[in-house]
């Protein structure tokens, strides 16, 4: 299930986030606007376009987080495998993301004070 959803997430974000799903998108729309004359502007032809533009907004945001979630992934990952090559870089930042807000907090803390210490032009 699992390798089917990513497979159809990692499609659709290709296709749907293309120029021609734009435009495929575009057209759509225009069509809609063109048949309100002939249709009344009735509230179903409104009705239509509401329908399908909630619809295919909701299912978007599950690729898109779905999608985001495997870069940001991708991207900790390889941070974490530079981390560790660099032997002077601290192996406590692999996996940073794991950390709670504090220990966030904290981090954040002494890198804003090393960087006002270069900036001042003291040694660090």
């Amino acid at each position: 299930m699992h390798e089917v959803f990513r497979k159809a997430a990692h499609w659709s974000s290709e296709k749907l986030g293309s120029p021609w799903g734009f435009g495929t998108a575009l057209i759509l729309i225009i069509l809609w606007a063109i048949s309100g004359p002939f249709l009344g502007f009735s509230t179903t032809w409104q009705l239509i376009i509401n329908t399908a533009t909630t619809v295919l907004t909701f299912l978007m945001v599950f690729l898109i987080q779905n999608t985001q979630n495997r870069d940001a992934r991708a991207m900790h990952l390889k941070l974490d495998e530079l981390i560790r090559s660099v032997k002077a870089a601290r192996n406590k930042l692999i996996d940073l993301e794991e950390m709670n807000d504090e220990e966030l907090d904290k981090l954040q803390a002494e890198f804003i004070k090393q960087r006002n210490k270069r900036q001042s032009g003291r040694p660090e």
